[in-house]
């Protein structure tokens, strides 16, 4: 398990007044970490910078 007891948890500019949102974590090098932020205790994914790149690009492309 990733020790994320440093992590700088942020929220999108775009997530809506109601919680459902998820934040992220980017400042741990080498990682970068996703959780629900209305379960700030519960489970997170840990990704490779590379490959958040890679999810934000297939994310933001058009459909």
């Amino acid at each position: 398990m990733t020790d994320l007891t440093g992590a700088t948890w942020r929220k999108s500019s775009r997530s809506s007044s109601q919680g459902n949102c998820v934040e992220v974590a980017a400042n741990i090098p080498g990682l970068v970490a996703v959780r629900d932020s209305k379960d700030q205790h519960g489970p997170a994914l840990v990704f490779t910078p590379a490959r958040w790149a890679a999810f934000l690009g297939f994310a933001r492309a058009p459909r």
